[in-house]
């Protein structure tokens, strides 16, 4: 299934020269969020996953229906002040300053195999911020899967200088 052709790309998003891929028409096409669901599980069947991690937003959705589908269960990261109960957080940099995740302290125990989802990887700065969430309470962290790489902005290198494999869908040139 070419899934590039289920990702609606729109130009100057956020601002002037980025180019957005946004994955809420794959989400949308029933075919391709189910393969997209089954490609980013694929790799981990047959292993012991005990938790699955999302990164707001879309990583929910996608790391919601892997976690399904793995007999796993689920593990939001999010934004800062978003979570009730007692957290950890984690500062990332943003081109425009610095932002922050947070997961609940409870939400993993020493040990845990665990997978990091998200639609995208770019800089990865959101995602070396959930690796360092996710290792700090101790979890196994297993690998990170994303459906889209933006390889040119170097993320998934980031990621893999962490001893961490990554797993991807698809690839955009450019950012």
């Amino acid at each position: 299934m070419d899934l590039n052709a289920l990702i609606r790309t729109i130009p100057d998003h956020p601002k002037p020269g980025i180019m957005f891929r946004d994955i809420t028409t794959l989400l949308a096409d029933a075919g391709g969020f189910s393969h997209a669901v089954a490609a980013l599980s694929a790799p981990f069947e047959g292993q012991r996953i005990d938790k699955v991690a999302g990164v707001e937003a879309r990583g929910f959705i996608l790391g919601g229906a892997v976690a399904c589908r793995l007999g796993a269960g689920f593990v939001p990261l999010r934004k800062k002040g978003k979570l009730p109960h007692k957290t950890v957080s984690a500062d990332y940099a943003l081109e425009y300053g610095i932002d922050t995740i947070e997961m609940h302290l409870d939400a993993c125990r020493a040990g845990e195999r665990v997978l990091l989802v998200d639609d995208l990887i770019a800089t990865g700065g959101t995602a070396v911020a959930g690796l360092s969430l996710l290792r700090g309470v101790g979890a196994e962290v297993v690998a990170a899967a994303f459906v889209i790489d933006l390889p040119d902005l170097g993320g998934a290198d980031r990621l893999r200088a962490e001893g961490l494999p990554v797993v991807t869908l698809t690839a955009f040139e450019g950012h």
